[in-house]
């Protein structure tokens, strides 16, 4: 468990992730290397070296990381054979590639709950749209495609047999529509020593339209014994998983009082970002920790938070105009982390707000404050 501020860590993935990766790091002096497909990626002028590159193609992602000591990841979607190979040859890759690789198949990610008594909604596997429209009896349900589906992509509710002509027609499966309370999440780390800790779980709102977090509260206001259980799950996932790095997970707590899983992510995520003023330890700087060996930072909150994702408002393409931003920066307790994205689309994560307060009550008055006020325009 030596600090070693020398490594050459390289990252797979240029985005906003990335980004606030990087600047977590900066507070220990180390060296991040980047790669990413997209040539203005957020990652670009913050990072030591960057890279233009892709990340599924084996020669690419093996030749990025033959001279870096430990890889980690800010996006599932990478070529994990050259991974794996760079592990066999002695290089640190964290999370391991055989989690990404699950973990990058929702279907498999799926069939390792039910294998390893992990609650999750029941489902039953698809082979395409036809067989969706043999599970008549299952609805409703949700249509989830095995891959590819990322921010809401690949995922398609199914209420009635009116709506199967919206299933998609590619390997996946079924998943019983939850009739759920809440919509919960819990990020877990854990290093090579075996070190687990958990940050408090926090309440997410989901868009509408998007399928994407929209905002979040932090703690959730939940029953002691559901935060409880909900940390204990968590612990257990990331255990049974083997897993070093950051987890994060998303789910439902039911009508009835249960948690069913529904997906994690092995990284950063949305789910975590109010961590970086609403907490002791950020997950930035967790994901950190935990990749190196280091001991776990102090995961509890500082104060009540909450996070508002900053998306491109709809019909509106192009370079970038901020509505509302002195007003929501004349807020106390306002934290602005923009992303570093010059051109904004419908929809688009351009950044996020994350908002502190000792009143919860006044806590969500600022959220609908800063939702109203603030917008991304072209």
């Amino acid at each position: 468990m030596s600090f070693n501020p020398n490594l050459k860590i390289g990252v797979l993935g240029g985005g906003q992730l990335g980004r606030m990766m990087i600047q977590s790091a900066i507070d220990f002096n180390l060296d991040i290397h980047v790669i990413d497909p997209d040539t203005n990626a957020p990652c670009k002028s913050i990072a030591t070296t960057f890279t233009t590159g892709s990340l599924t193609d084996f020669d690419t992602v093996y030749e990025f990381g033959k001279d870096k000591d430990l890889i980690t990841i800010e996006i599932e979607n990478v070529n994990t054979k050259a991974l794996a190979k760079l592990a066999s040859e002695g290089k640190s890759v964290f999370p391991q590639p055989s989690i990404i690789e699950l973990i990058q198949n929702k279907l498999h990610q799926k069939q390792f709950y039910a294998a390893n008594g992990i609650p999750t909604a029941e489902f039953k596997v698809v082979d395409g749209k036809e067989e969706v429209a043999g599970k008549k009896d299952f609805l409703p349900f949700v249509n989830k495609l095995a891959t590819g589906g990322y921010d809401g992509r690949g995922v398609q509710v199914i209420r009635s047999e009116g709506d199967l002509d919206k299933a998609f027609d590619a390997p996946g499966f079924v998943e019983k529509l939850v009739d759920f309370d809440k919509e919960l999440a819990v990020i877990v780390a854990r290093n090579e020593a075996g070190e687990i800790k958990t940050f408090p779980t926090v309440e997410m709102v989901f868009h509408p339209e998007k399928n994407l977090v929209e905002y979040l509260f932090s703690p959730a206001q939940i029953a002691a014994d559901i935060e409880q259980e909900a940390q204990s799950l968590a612990k257990d996932l990331i255990q049974k998983l083997d897993m070093v790095g950051l987890l994060a997970i998303e789910m439902f707590l039911t009508k009835d009082g249960k948690l069913l899983v529904n997906e994690v992510a092995p990284r950063t995520h949305n789910s975590g970002h109010q961590s970086i003023e609403g907490n002791v330890t950020s997950q930035f700087e967790q994901h950190l920790r935990a990749i190196s060996n280091w001991p776990l930072g102090d995961t509890d909150n500082v104060l009540p938070s909450a996070m508002l994702n900053v998306l491109g408002e709809d019909n509106f393409t192009g370079e970038a105009l901020y509505e509302g931003m002195s007003e929501v920066l004349a807020t106390n307790g306002v934290h602005v982390h923009l992303y570093g994205k010059k051109f904004t689309k419908p929809f688009r994560k351009m950044g996020h707000v994350t908002i502190t307060d000792s009143d919860t009550a006044r806590l969500k008055e600022k959220v609908n404050f800063v939702k109203s006020t603030l917008k991304v325009k072209a």
